[in-house]
């Protein structure tokens, strides 16, 4: 049977059973008419009040420990998305459930200057949408973010933000202030330089010129920008690793990582679905590549090992990486050394010293 293909504008046709539903229902052709699957597919938005704004973490893998995640669930539709298990928590699928059906966190300013105002309250840079993007489509009429920011500003908050959207530029202004008190770094999800490629892969993001534009805006206007290629996809996108590099560093950037691709849970069925949708004759390889990475499975979740793999397709990788920064001088730290020294609740009385 074909893969399905996926309503115009989304990333995925499927909706996987949601592990934690007690019962599940399986699509059986019995001879009856059945509908094609709709040439479009709504986004429905839900609120939801927040009882906290910050989320902690402890993994050692990434540079934060605190992060603020507006939305739940993800407009973009990006297919490898790791946080689409997490739809999951909520009773809906990390398939197109993930993409069409979103959760506002409408009290989340709010919740977040709660926060920052109690006493013991020690500041580290905030990851500001981690989960899922902070300037997904729905930010434009939502502007959940940009409140964010205007209570970081006033607070002298450090942050941190990744994204796959132009709309940031809407935020100059205030990313432009916070910038000139070292207090916000911005790095870009930069996947691929095709568009074809990005339409299919993570199809209600940003074209790969918005965001190379996007990025030179931000570093015309002092705010220092990253590049994070990831995921890092074998026989999809990696053959453009040294070229996202090189586009990114003419664009401003100063430092960059990479992540190799991940499929926890729900993720690597809907992958391998997508790859028999779009690149049917690879994809037996793309798989053979990324369980050689996985120790012979298609996820290897240890701490240390799950954003890097693991063999010799990983170790290439890593040294083509390590290669390319050193000779584009992307190695620079300057984006994630911000400044907490700064931060002061309104009405809190200043430091003589």
């Amino acid at each position: 049977m074909p893969a399905p293909v996926p309503p115009r504008g989304r990333g995925t046709a499927s909706n996987p059973h949601n592990r934690y539903a007690p019962t599940r229902s399986v699509a059986q052709d019995d001879g009856w008419y059945q509908e094609e699957t709709p040439p479009s597919r709504a986004t429905e938005v839900r609120r939801e009040l927040a009882k906290t704004a910050i989320t902690r973490n402890k993994s050692p893998d990434v540079g934060f420990d605190r992060s603020v995640n507006p939305y739940r669930g993800c407009e973009h539709g990006c297919i490898y998305c790791f946080a689409r298990p997490s739809h999951a928590y909520w009773d809906l699928s990390p398939g197109i459930d993930f993409e069409t059906r979103l959760i506002v966190k409408t009290n989340l300013a709010d919740r977040l200057e709660e926060q920052l105002q109690k006493p013991g309250y020690v500041p580290q840079p905030i990851a500001l949408g981690i989960n899922t993007d902070a300037y997904q489509p729905i930010e434009r009429e939502q502007r959940l973010t940009r409140q964010a920011l205007e209570i970081l500003l006033r607070y002298r908050h450090p942050l941190h933000i990744i994204t796959k959207s132009s709309l940031i530029l809407r935020d100059l202004d205030l990313l432009s202030e916070l910038a000139s008190h070292n207090l916000v770094s911005v790095a870009f999800s930069l996947t691929t330089l095709d568009d074809e490629l990005k339409r299919i892969m993570e199809p209600r993001t940003a074209a790969p010129a918005a965001r190379l534009r996007a990025m030179r805006t931000l570093h015309e206007a002092g705010v220092p920008v990253s590049v994070m290629c990831a995921p890092m996809i074998p026989m999809i996108n990696d053959m453009e690793l040294e070229h996202l590099l090189e586009a990114a560093r003419d664009a401003g950037a100063r430092s960059a990582g990479y992540v190799l691709l991940r499929l926890p849970l729900e993720i690597a069925d809907l992958f391998e679905e997508w790859l028999q949708a779009h690149f049917p004759e690879r994809a037996e390889h793309v798989m053979s590549l990324i369980r050689q990475s996985r120790g012979g499975r298609n996820y290897d979740s240890r701490f240390g090992s799950r954003m890097r793999g693991e063999g010799q397709f990983a170790d290439l990788l890593a040294q083509r990486f390590r290669l390319a920064r050193r000779r584009l001088q992307l190695d620079q730290r300057e984006p994630l050394s911000l400044d907490c020294s700064l931060f002061c609740p309104p009405g809190a009385q200043l430091s003589l010293l």
